[in-house]
């Protein structure tokens, strides 16, 4: 069990909780309905307030563009200006699955493993998250359970900004040039789409976008979007023999033929999945949305083979109706990249153990703007940063693990000028 005394008395561990409660508060939900970067106007003000936070500790080059784009260049500390430079990343936007507007982010010091009543209605009880029993005198931070907190990835966000800090008060601390990075839309997939690649010059960069403490990941799923669009026929429903094609009823069989067993509520580890994130029609015209996850490209492969078995299937049932699918590449596993480069995530895990983690590997179950930037060319695995039941209502952040994730990458920082 950790020592939750000790590291709550690291100097910075009151300002990360005072960081992550307020940019919580800030609301900055993403919108998949919506194609522009960012999706949504109010993620301009997280990261306008991240701008102004970082200029008012000093840092003359921080850049803001026109699609929400926030990077903050630290100079290297004197003597180390030849050193390489690295990268911190986290995304800014929250999850659509639950309001992120009107965040109430509740602190429970020492935690006494009981369960933390939210609000009416919403409980963060042990019997139900059986971890909680580990955090037992922890400093937690809860959402109020009328939204979500948004710890993913504003608990990012403030370790950054609480590192960034750091440094420019202890410049005894030996780093190279560094990058602090802040980006929209990742939880829609589209967070990199646009990201000005050619302002950085790093060797290689870290989102801070994990969960439990150790946990540092550097393989992910391959993640392909599809759009299956159906066109039937309207006819009177009292003449519609022969005649009438329901595009309704298409999309609803062809949302049938997807295997349940691979669904995501069946699957964990290793295993993919097809994910249906919206439905809607009517009788002329109807669409499914879907995403497809794999570890494996072969299996990415299959997926994408069985959605179109299944779009002809519907089109051989429903005679006169046409079916058509959109597949959009989201991201990769960035595994095969990273694995080219086994310093970045070799450094990572001596940083993580020098501030007192017991890092561990583990796929993520999903992706980062780690694997996007991966395949643009500059390795970026991603390691804790405390969050956990992220994109619900029974979201939190434990202190001392975002404390540990701080220490890591101060750590890092200074394994880099040794390179």
């Amino acid at each position: 069990m950790n020592d939750f005394t000790t590291i709550l008395k690291r100097p910075f561990a009151d300002e990360l909780v005072e960081r992550l409660v307020r940019y919580a508060k800030i609301e900055s939900t993403c919108s998949h309905a919506v194609d522009t970067t960012p999706s949504t106007p109010c993620q301009w003000d997280m990261n306008r307030r991240l701008e102004l936070e970082l200029k008012a500790m000093g840092l003359k080059d921080v850049w803001l563009n026109e699609h929400c784009y926030l990077i903050a260049t630290i100079p290297a500390s004197p003597g180390c200006e030849d050193k390489p430079a690295i990268g911190f990343m986290a995304h800014i936007d929250t999850a659509e699955d639950v309001s992120g507007k009107g965040v109430n982010p509740k602190v429970v010091r020492a935690y006494d493993g009981k369960p933390l009543a939210l609000s009416p209605g919403w409980t963060l009880d042990p019997a139900e998250f059986p971890e909680l029993a580990n955090y037992v005198g922890d400093t937690l931070v809860t959402s109020d359970g009328t939204t979500l907190l948004g710890a993913d990835d504003k608990g990012g966000a403030a370790i950054i900004m609480t590192a960034v800090n750091h440094i420019l008060k202890h410049p005894e601390i030996k780093h190279g040039p560094l990058y602090a990075i802040f980006t929209p839309d990742e939880e829609k997939g589209t967070g990199m789409n646009l990201f000005p690649l050619d302002r950085i010059k790093a060797v290689a960069c870290y989102t801070l976008d994990g969960g439990r403490g150790g946990e540092i990941e550097a393989e992910c799923f391959n993640a392909y979007a599809a759009t299956a669009h159906f066109t039937g026929k309207a006819s009177h429903p009292g003449y519609a023999r022969g005649v009438m094609v329901n595009a309704g009823s298409m999309a609803a069989h062809f949302a049938a033929l997807l295997p349940r067993a691979e669904s995501p509520e069946a699957t964990d580890e290793w295993f993919g999945y097809y994910y249906i994130t919206g439905i809607e029609g009517s009788l002329e015209k109807a669409k499914v949305d879907l995403i497809l996850r794999d570890f494996r490209s072969d299996g990415m492969d299959r997926r994408i083979a069985a959605v179109r078995s299944f779009a002809h299937a519907i089109e051989t049932q429903f005679p006169g109706g046409k079916v058509e699918v959109e597949f959009t590449k989201q991201y990769l596993n960035m595994r095969q990249k990273l694995d080219q480069t086994p310093q970045v995530t070799e450094l990572l895990f001596k940083a993580a153990e020098l501030a007192g983690a017991k890092p561990y590997s583990k796929p993520i179950r999903g992706g980062t703007d780690g694997a996007r930037l991966t395949e643009m060319g500059i390795p970026t695995p991603n390691l804790f940063a405390g969050m956990h039941n992220f994109h619900g209502r029974h979201e939190w952040a434990s202190a001392a693990e975002m404390v540990q994730a701080t220490d890591t990458i101060l750590k890092l920082m200074e394994l880099w000028t040794q390179t």
